[in-house]
């Protein structure tokens, strides 16, 4: 843990401490215990002050090896957690401030840019990290004890340490350093007293790897009273096998912006305002809201309106009004349609179909302006078993007319997919004649295409002119 004045004040008079995250449970706890010391005492208007830690429970990682502690945090700090690899994180941070950190800000997070391929440096306030975390507790049922599977510097790992600052519980610090063992995650399930209910934040391949482990990990999720699983879509098949499996599976929509998931199973938190644009642009509003961005002057996606602040969001949704109130879906991000032959496609709902392990990327193409392609690793279905699957839903021009086979998926951030890497690699198998692991829809197995006047050739299929 570092701290070096002179740097953080650039553009603030904010004292800024570097704290190491990832995956290693003795680095991760010294995270822990900064927030602590930094949260104790907030106060959300209508809510007690976060309480001071609570003891340690046997067995749980209540050490910092390695780490400085957290000595000098207090209620005025400012933390930056890290990547543990990353040099002179507080450098990094001093040199791409453009605007002052604003009073009360707690955190400084970078968003983990899996589409755009740079991130922002998004400033949360102690006030909107402790409501997010009390509008969890309240939506699943009360504060409970935590195990964190998930990197503590990303957005998602660390609202599980604020959720169990907050309801003043040790958390479980799970190690992934090596990668994630859903025989591990087991075993510290098993673990945990049964003095409060168990919470868990999961990644989708993380769901996925704890169901394919079989039996024994799933037996053990069973007690886990809420399973979140967000920072990218779930496939619909995931979940329902998820669910018939006995385990309590919550989707979880939201951002770094939003202090963490602010939407569970398509619906809002407490105190949390969705709306869409005209053109389907989600817009959230809410006391989890981050400060703002401190790498963009201008503001960026937040902006008040009527007395209220609200972030629109680079997502595509549709609420849905019934008896229980509103309900969103997401459909994707505004700026990923693919326009294939006049007719824009959404990756969102076709890696749906898809299933999981299946990335939809548009590729520059001559004939169809952009060439729908699905990235999977080996073993996945062939192309035309996804086209099926895709055309009876959305239609033939929705399918994948490629199929680009790689060794494992490019990821960002806290288990996200690389799109902009998924794409490159998508461009540059494509361009290469008789690439092992790529179908085409239209080309014979010995690299003859089909003419568009071949009865086989899907020619319903053609460019709209």
């Amino acid at each position: 843990m570092t701290s070096e004045p002179g740097a953080s004040a650039v553009r603030t008079g904010a004292r800024l401490v570097a704290v190491p995250g990832g995956r290693d449970p003795a680095v991760v706890s010294g995270l822990r215990r900064a927030l602590e010391s930094r949260l104790r005492g907030v106060v959300v208007p209508g809510e007690a002050a976060v309480p001071a830690p609570a003891d340690s429970h046997a067995g749980e990682v209540d050490r910092v090896d390695g780490v400085d502690g957290v000595d000098g945090v207090d209620g005025s700090s400012v933390l930056v957690p890290h990547d543990p690899t990353v040099n002179d994180p507080l450098g990094a941070i001093a040199a791409r401030l453009r605007t002052d950190v604003p009073a009360g800000t707690a955190v400084i997070l970078r968003t983990s840019g899996s589409t755009t391929g740079t991130g922002h440096l998004v400033a949360l306030s102690a006030a909107a990290l402790v409501a997010s975390a009390r509008a969890t507790h309240e939506r699943l049922g009360g504060p409970g004890r935590w195990v964190l599977a998930v990197p503590a510097h990303h957005v998602a790992g660390l609202q599980v340490l604020v959720r169990s600052v907050v309801a003043g519980t040790p958390p479980v610090l799970l190690d992934t350093s090596a990668g994630f063992d859903p025989a591990a995650l087991a075993e510290a399930v098993a673990t945990m007293p049964d003095d409060a209910p168990r919470y868990l934040s999961l990644v989708p391949t993380q769901l996925v790897r704890v169901l394919d482990a079989g039996p024994g990990a799933v037996r053990s999720l069973r007690r886990v009273a809420a399973i979140l699983v967000g920072g990218a879509a779930t496939p619909p098949a995931t979940l329902a096998q998820a669910r018939a499996a006995g385990l309590r599976v919550v989707t979880t929509y939201g951002m770094t912006e939003t202090g963490g998931g602010c939407v569970y199973d398509g619906v809002p938190l407490p105190g949390v305002r969705v709306r869409t644009t005209a053109d389907g642009r989600v817009e959230i509003a809410g006391a989890m809201l981050a400060s703002g961005y401190l790498d963009d002057p201008d503001g960026g996606p937040f902006a008040v309106e009527a007395g209220e602040r609200w972030l629109r969001t680079s997502d595509r949704g549709r609420l849905d009004h019934g008896p229980r109130g509103v309900r969103l879906t997401v459909l994707g991000r505004v700026d990923d349609l693919i326009n294939t032959g006049g007719v824009k496609v959404s990756p969102t709902a076709v890696e749906r179909l898809a299933g999981p392990g299946v990335v939809v990327v548009g590729v520059p193409d001559h004939e169809w302006g952009e060439l729908v392609t699905a990235v999977t690793t080996a073993g996945g279905g062939s192309l035309a078993e996804l086209r099926a699957a895709v055309s009876a839903e959305l239609g033939a021009a929705h399918a994948p007319r490629a199929l680009v086979r790689v060794d494992a998926l490019p990821l960002r951030g806290p288990g996200k997919v690389d799109r902009l890497t998924v794409a490159r690699l998508a461009r540059e198998a494509l361009a290469e004649p008789g690439r092992h692991g790529v179908e085409r829809h239209g080309v014979e197995q010995h690299g003859v295409e089909r003419r568009a006047g071949d009865p086989h050739s899907g020619g319903a299929d053609r460019p709209i002119s």
